[in-house]
Order: structure tokens, then sequence, then C-alpha cells
């Protein structure tokens, strides 16, 4: 059987590769799994205690919620661009776009440790009622993710520092690395209008 050395078909059999290790993508949809589960039990609740929620919702700053979720969007595209960059041979802008998405990632955490220290102040915390039993759950069970993520992206950073990512070397750790990080701002576009808009 010949193999052919046609570079159309070479390309086309480059661009059909999954980005990343297996391993990753078996990982990222068991998360996705639970938290699928967590956010449907969200919404049924809300949907037998529509009032509790409408009215523990008003305990909720929409604003930095909004906020929170253009940080992690924005360090979204801080990672994306980082592996076009590797793609291109040029580590040393991915290292810089890898530390920036890192510093918009460090956005959200401030805000949201800061928006958790105001709840916990005003008394909501996790046993208050079910609202908050299930938002310090849920966006805890995120928080923890985001900061996997961010020692990921700064180990990524530093990979990149030192050269590792170079020309004809596998990819697929960033690539992983930057799918992880896509998963954490996915699942988050799902919680904000989930937690802090829909009633």
């Amino acid at each position: 059987m010949s193999i052919s050395t046609d570079p159309a078909v070479l390309s086309a059999g480059v661009a059909r590769r999954l980005p990343g290790d297996l391993a990753m993508w078996i990982f990222i949809l068991a998360e996705l799994a639970v938290f699928g589960i967590l956010i449907l039990a969200f919404a049924v609740t809300q949907m037998l205690h529509i009032d509790l929620f409408r009215e523990s919702r008003l305990a909720l700053d929409s604003s930095t919620g909004l906020a929170l979720t253009l940080g992690l969007l924005t360090s979204g595209l801080f990672a994306a661009l980082a592996v076009e960059q590797v793609r291109g041979a040029r580590q040393h802008r991915a290292g810089w776009l890898l530390l920036a998405a890192l510093v918009s990632a460090g956005v959200y955490v401030v805000l949201k440790l800061q928006e958790y220290g105001h709840l916990a102040g005003l008394g909501y915390g996790l046993e208050y009622n079910t609202f908050f039993t299930l938002y310090w759950l849920l966006t805890g069970f995120h928080f923890l993710h985001v900061l996997l993520g961010m020692l990921i992206l700064g180990y990524m950073a530093n990979r990149c520092r030192i050269g590792a990512y170079a020309p004809g070397t596998s990819r697929s750790g960033l690539e992983s690395g930057v799918l992880y990080w896509h998963m954490v701002d996915l699942v988050w576009v799902l919680l904000f209008p989930l937690v802090y808009l829909l009633g």
C-alpha cells in the first residue's frame, strides 16, 4: 500500500487532528458532565422556588458578573492567540500572551474574592437558603477550576520562555492546557446568566 506525499492530502490529515491529548478531552468531558448536573440542579430548583431565587438574586451585582465574564473571555482570547503564535514559531510572543491571559484571570479571581467577602459579610453563607447553597457550590467549584487553570497558564508561559515549544516538537501539552482554559470559560458563560440574570 502506497502512502500519499501530496501536500494537499497531508495538510488535510493534519487539519483533521484534534488539538491536545485524548486524556485531556476525556477529562474535560467528565468535568462538563459534573458541571451539567450542578447547572441542571440549579435550574430545576429555581423552577420550584421562583420567588426565593428572585429575591436572593437581588443580593448579587450583575455588573460584577459581567466584569467576571469579560475577564475570563479576555483571558481565553489571549490563550488562543498564544497557541497561534507557537504554531507560527513565535514562542516569545506566546509567552507574553499567556502572561496576559494570567493577568486577566487574576482580575476574575480578585473580583470573585471581593464578591465572596461581601456576601459572607452580609450573612449570605452556604446555609443561608437554597439559592445561596447552590450559588456557593456552583461558583466555588468553578473557582477551583479557575485557580488550577491559572497554574497551567503560568506553567505554559514558562515553557514558552525556555523554548520548549520549538518547531518540530510536540505542542499537545500547550493545546491541552488551552483547551482546559476554554472549558473554564465555557462553563462561566453558562453560569453567568443562570446565576446572575435569569429569574
